[in-house]
């Protein structure tokens, strides 16, 4: 049989419309934010589309033509550049400060560029290379724990613990996708949990968000207020919500209203059916890359696609779950909706590459 050359259509059917969601409620969830800083109520819209959306589907279209053999041989070179960008950000000129973390890089007029975004991407490649090149399980395992061991010591040092956990997490989905015995996997997700408890423990301000996780109701108007806030916009929008560019919680009700918690914008204007649709399309997009691994013959593609695929669903997990009160707030960005290049960019190469990798299926 030969291969189809031809991308899935469901699969493209699927980004597109979570990619028009997300510049959808974008446009209505950015207007008052842009106004209350003086600026044009497009003014964010515009930017994410120029400096986002526009370059990503540029790179996009790149990724989808590449031959993933070169690809795969140039893995580590991939993977290499984003390590050396996470480094970047400590040095003095060249970095920029968010939110009281210095994680961006200063690119002049374009802002700031997140280069955690493209670790995720390099790291979902060059594990999926290593794992499809070593050929017995003890190798694997040595070559998985010396990845994990470099993007950890990076990420905590940028105090990144959210990035770390789904960076790792990826790593050893497509591990344990591999094929290597249980054990193996159990062990490391043993020895991650025990490394993750002592770095909870070592600061007190990531204590403090566990303890406003359980009890929010505590503090409601401080360290509460922004998953109280979320929860109570969200619950507003009902079974089929106040209608788009209608809720009230964007006019500076919800902290982060355009980042981190741009679901809550969403839940309130299309309800609880608006938020079925868009679980529903996450739930598509990640059953769709599962089902392209499951069909694909090269093993570097398979472990691609599952990585892909676990990437967009435990992204959106996290953010909807810290959303609505069942995992603590971690400024983790719901793919395709929240604002900010950088993980948009790397999302749109992260699709293209998908799609290339589903012209591989043998009709």
């Amino acid at each position: 049989m030969e291969t189809k050359n031809r991308p899935n259509i469901i699969l493209l059917v699927i980004i597109f419309f979570l990619f028009f969601i997300g510049i959808l409620v974008l446009s209505t969830a950015s207007a008052p934010y842009s106004i209350s800083r003086k600026l044009s109520a497009d003014f964010l819209i515009t930017h994410q589309l120029l400096y986002g959306i526009l370059p990503g589907l540029i790179l996009g279209a790149i990724a989808y033509k590449i031959n993933l053999n070169f690809v795969k041989k140039h893995s580590f070179i991939i993977f290499l550049l984003a390590y050396i960008g996470m480094w970047l950000v400590f040095i003095p000129g060249l970095s920029m400060t968010e939110y009281g973390a210095t994680r961006w890089l200063k690119l002049g007029p374009l802002g700031g560029f997140q280069p955690s975004e493209a670790l995720k991407l390099a790291t979902i490649i060059y594990a999926s290379a290593l794992m499809s090149a070593k050929k017995t399980p003890k190798e694997k395992l040595q070559s998985i724990a010396i990845l994990l061991g470099a993007v950890g010591l990076v990420l905590l040092c940028q105090s990144n613990l959210s990035t770390m956990i789904i960076i790792c997490t990826l790593a050893m989905i497509i591990f344990f996708t591999s094929g290597t015995p249980l054990k193996y996997t159990v062990g490391i997700f043993s020895l991650a949990g025990i490394a993750f408890f002592c770095f909870m423990i070592s600061s007190s301000y990531r204590l403090e968000r566990w303890k406003t996780f359980w009890n929010p109701e505590l503090d409601p108007l401080d360290k509460g207020y922004h998953i109280s806030q979320a929860l109570i916009a969200i619950g507003s929008g009902g079974v089929f919500g106040s209608g788009l560019g209608l809720g009230e919680q964007k006019f500076g009700f919800v902290p982060e209203s355009i980042s981190d918690s741009i679901f809550t914008i969403y839940a309130a204007e299309t309800g609880f059916i608006g938020s079925v649709i868009l679980i529903g399309l996450f739930a598509a997009f990640t059953y769709m890359a599962f089902r392209i691994a499951r069909k694909h013959h090269d093993n570097f593609c398979k472990f691609i696609a599952v990585g892909i695929g676990s990437w967009i669903s435990l992204q959106a997990f996290v953010n909807i779950s810290a959303m609505t009160g069942l995992l603590p707030l971690s400024g983790t960005p719901l793919p395709f909706l929240t604002y900010g290049s950088s993980h948009v960019i790397f999302e749109l190469i992260a699709c293209g590459l998908l799609l290339n990798v589903s012209k591989g299926i043998k009709a």
